[in-house]
C-alpha cells in the first residue's frame, strides 16, 4: 500500500539532514543493533537451515528501486497450457532464526523498517538483511516458493507453497524493465510481467479495488542554496510488478482462511465524509469527478504526470486510514475469532502481508502459516502463540512508521517553504478545524505543500474545498512547522 516517499538529494552539513539527524535522536530511534543481536546475526549467516527441495535450475529474477539490496522477491514467469505460470520466492528469514532469541526479540521490538528521507532503518543487521537473506543474484538462498498458476483471464486457479532453495539469475531496475518491455526485446519472462500485470489489474477494476500510483518526492539542494521540489512519477512497470505482490498476498489470505488460523491485513471502507471530502478537494484542483463516477474509476483516470492529479493522489491515502491486522485461530474461537469482514476495502478482497519479510515482522508468521496449510499441517506452535500479540505490535510499528512519514514531510515541507517567507501562493483548503472555521489546512499548487493557515478570529470562514490564495508566515526545519495566513 502506497506511502508518501520522499527522498533527500544533499550534502552532510545542511540544515535539512542535521534536522533529520534530530529527529531520530529526539524520537529514540534504533540506528544501532545491539551487540548480540549483531553476533547472533553472524552466527545464523554461517548456518542457515536450508530447505531440502532445490529449484534452483528455476531462473529467478529480482526487480527494485536502484542500489536496493534487500531482495525479499525473486520471480519467473511462464506460459502454461490454458494460462500462465507464476514461480514467486520470497527471503525465508525463518530459516536464519530461532523464535525467541536475540534476533527475534530484536525483530519484534522493531516490527518494520522505518524509511527517512536520507536513510532507512532496517528491521534487520545487514549481514542478513542485504546480504545472507536477501534473493541477490548468483546465490543460492532459502526462500518460501510460491507457485501459481493462472487461467488466460489472470485468474488463480491453483497454489502450491513450499520452501526451497532457489537461485536468482539477475537484478533487475524498474527504469530498465520498462525500457525493454516497451521496446520489444524482453525476453518472454520478463515480457510476461506485463501481459499477466496488465490481466490482474483487470481482474481488480472488475473487483472494484484500486491502486493508488502516488509519485515518489525527490527534494534537491539547488545551486543557489534553496530546495526544490521533484516528482518521480512510477512507471507501469512499477504497477505490474505490484500486481504480482498483491496476488501473492490474496492466495496467501485464502490459504489461511481455508486452513483457519492465520492473520489478515484489513481495512474498512471509507465513512462517507471522508469520500465527500475528496469530492470537495477533487474540485477544488480541477479533477473531474461526476457525482455518478465511483471513486475507484476516478482515480484509474488520474495522470500521475500532471501536477494536480499528482497533488490528489497525495489526498488519497487518508481513505487508507484504518487499516490493521486480524490474527484468528479455529482451535481459539473465543480470543481469536474468524474475523467477520475479511475483507481489505482498497482491494476488494482478503488480503495478508507476505511478500516482504526483510522488512517487515508479520510476513515472517505468514509464511510459516502458509506453508503449513498448503501442506495440510497445523501451524507450528510458536506461530500460533504469536498470534494474541502479533496484530497489536504491527499496528504499533505502523504508527511508529507513520508518525515518522508525518515528521519528516514537516521537515521537507520547511525546508522548502524557509526561504520563502512572505511569498503569496495559489492554495486549495482540504480540511477547517470545526470550532474555529477560520483555521485549516491548505496544500499549495506549487510545491506540492500542505500546511496550517489562519486568519483572524472574526475574518470569513475558509473556503472548504475551493481556491484561496495564501502566504508563508512561519518554516522552520526542526524546530516550526510550515504555516500560512490567508493573503
Amino acid at each position: 500500500m502506497p506511502r508518501r516517499p520522499i527522498h533527500v538529494t544533499d550534502t552532510e552539513r545542511t540544515p535539512l539532514l542535521a534536522a533529520l539527524r534530530a529527529l531520530r535522536e529526539r524520537t529514540h530511534v534504533p540506528e544501532r543493533f545491539p551487540e548480540r543481536v549483531l553476533q547472533e546475526a553472524e552466527e545464523a549467516v554461517r548456518r542457515p537451515r536450508m530447505p531440502a527441495y532445490d529449484a534452483t535450475d528455476v531462473p529467478f529474477f529480482t526487480i527494485d528501486p536502484p542500489g536496493s539490496k534487500d531482495l525479499d522477491q525473486a520471480m519467473f514467469l511462464a506460459r502454461r497450457r490454458g494460462g500462465y505460470r507464476v514461480h514467486y520466492a520470497i527471503a525465508d528469514v525463518g530459516a536464519f532464526l530461532l523464535p525467541g532469541g536475540a534476533l527475534d526479540e530484536e525483530a519484534h521490538s522493531r516490527v518494520m523498517t522505518l524509511y527517512y528521507p536520507d536513510v532507512r532503518i532496517p528491521l534487520y543487521p545487514e549481514s542478513l538483511g542485504e546480504g545472507a537473506a536477501s534473493l541477490l543474484p548468483d546465490y543460492d538462498r532459502p526462500a518460501v516458493l510460491w507457485r501459481l498458476d493462472l487461467d488466460t483471464d489472470g485468474q488463480v486457479v491453483a497454489t502450491d507453497v513450499r520452501r526451497a532453495v532457489v537461485r536468482s539469475r539477475a537484478r533487475l531496475e524498474y527504469a530498465g524493465v520498462q525500457r525493454v518491455i516497451d521496446a520489444g526485446t524482453a525476453e518472454e519472462p520478463l515480457s510476461l510481467l506485463r501481459e499477466i500485470g496488465m490481466r490482474r489489474e483487470e481482474l481488480e477494476r472488475t473487483r472494484g479495488g484500486i491502486s493508488l500510483n502516488v509519485p515518489e518526492q525527490e527534494v534537491v539542494r539547488r545551486g543557489d542554496g534553496h530546495y526544490a521540489l521533484a516528482y518521480r512519477v512510477p512507471l507501469p512497470a512499477d504497477g505490474w510488478n505490484a500486481q504480482i505482490s498483491l496476488m501473492t498476498g490474496m492466495a496467501a489470505a485464502r490459504l489461511m482462511l481455508g486452513a483457519g488460523t492465520g492473520v489478515l491485513r484489513t481495512l474498512p471502507a471509507a465513512p462517507e465524509g471522508a469520500v465527500e471530502r475528496l469530492r470537495r478537494v477533487a474540485k477544488a484542483l480541477g479533477v473531474a469527478w461526476p457525482a455518478e463516477m465511483p471513486y475507484a474509476v476516478v482515480v484509474r483516470a488520474l495522470d500521475p504526470k500532471n501536477p494536480q492529479h499528482a497533488a490528489f493522489l497525495q489526498e488519497c491515502t487518508t481513505l487508507l486510514r484504518g487499516a490493521g491486522y486480524a490474527a484468528f485461530d479455529r482451535d481459539r474461537p473465543t480470543t481469536l475469532p474468524a474475523p467477520a469482514d475479511p475483507g481489505h476495502a482498497a482491494l476488494a478482497a482478503p488480503y495478508a502481508h507476505c511478500t516482504a519479510p526483510l522488512r517487515r515482522l508479520v510476513d515472517r508468521y505468514t509464511s510459516e502459516l502458509c506453508v503449513a496449510a498448503a501442506a495440510g499441517l497445523a501451524a507450528p506452535e510458536w506461530v500460533r502463540a504469536a498470534l494474541d500479540e502479533l496484530p497489536g505490535e504491527m499496528e504499533r510499528g505502523a504508527r511508529r512508521a507513520g508518525e515518522a512519514e508525518r515528521e519528516c514531510v514537516d521537515l521537507v515541507e520547511a525546508a522548502l517553504m524557509r526561504d520563502r517567507i512572505g511569498q503569496v501562493f495559489d492554495a486549495y483548503v482540504v480540511d477547517v478545524v470545526e470550532s474555529r472555521p477560520t483555521a485549516g489546512t491548505v496544500h499549495l499548487y506549487d510545491p506540492a505543500v500542505v500546511g496550517h493557515v489562519e486568519g483572524d478570529g472574526d475574518g470569513p470562514p475558509l473556503p472548504l474545498g475551493k481556491r484561496m490564495r495564501v502566504r508563508a508566515i512561519q518554516a522552520n526545519p526542526g524546530r516550526e512547522k510550515v504555516w500560512f495566513a490567508p493573503a
